[in-house]
Order: structure tokens, then sequence, then C-alpha cells
């Protein structure tokens, strides 16, 4: 009896794992990022960071945007 032999696919292998994430796991981590930034430029002590720098600017912008 002979033995049989494996074919190859005529589909091309993706080379990769797809993996999907549900909702939650990119909102949550999204949320919390929004959350401690926040917590670190509170609107009542942004005009501390505003000393003229690069990124005491981009902070007063974004506490500007989310207080809107």
């Amino acid at each position: 009896m002979p033995a049989r032999t494996h074919t190859r696919s005529t589909r091309p292998d993706a080379g990769g794992v797809e993996i999907r994430l549900p909702w939650w796991a990119v909102a949550l981590p999204a949320v919390a990022f929004g959350a401690l930034l926040l917590l670190v430029v509170a609107p009542g002590q942004a005009h501390a960071a505003t000393d003229g720098s690069a990124v005491g600017q981009l902070l007063t912008r974004i506490v500007d945007l989310l207080t809107r």
C-alpha cells in the first residue's frame, strides 16, 4: 500500500498571525492614558507648565482642547 504524500495548498501563506482584539482592549488603555494625563496636568495647575518651553505649550494646548 503506497503512502500518501502531502500536497501543498494553492493558497499562499499569510506569513503572520492574525490577532483580533476586542474593542475594550484598545479603549481602556486610551481612557487610562487620558485620565492620567489629566491628573498630571490639571486645569488649575496648567499655569505652572507655561514657562515658554515647547512641552509646556503643548500641554497647555492639550488641556485647552480637553476642557472645551
